[in-house]
C-alpha cells in the first residue's frame, strides 16, 4: 500500500519544546497510535484514524484525511485553533 500525502502538512506541538510535522496518512496514523494523549482518544480521534485508513485504501481523498486529523489535533490541544 502506498502512502498518501496531505495537500499541506499539519504542525503539531507534542510537548512545549517539541514539534512534529505530519505530511501523510501513514505519518498521521503512526502519530495517532503512538503519540496521542490517552485522554484525547474520543470520537474525533477515532474518525481521524478511520479516515486516514480509508484514504490509504483509496476510499477517501487526502484532503478529507487531513481535515479529520486536524480536527482531532485541535480537540487534543496539539495545534493552534
Amino acid at each position: 500500500m502506498r502512502d498518501i500525502r496531505f495537500p499541506e502538512p499539519v504542525r503539531l506541538r507534542l510537548k512545549p519544546s517539541r514539534e512534529r510535522m505530519v505530511a501523510s496518512c501513514s505519518e498521521a496514523l503512526e502519530c495517532l497510535h503512538d503519540q496521542w494523549p490517552e485522554w484525547a482518544r474520543g470520537p474525533s480521534y477515532r474518525a481521524a484514524c478511520r479516515t486516514c485508513r480509508d484514504s490509504l485504501e483509496g476510499w477517501r481523498a487526502p484532503q478529507q484525511a487531513r481535515r479529520a486529523f486536524l480536527k482531532a489535533a485541535r480537540r487534543a490541544g496539539l495545534v493552534q485553533p
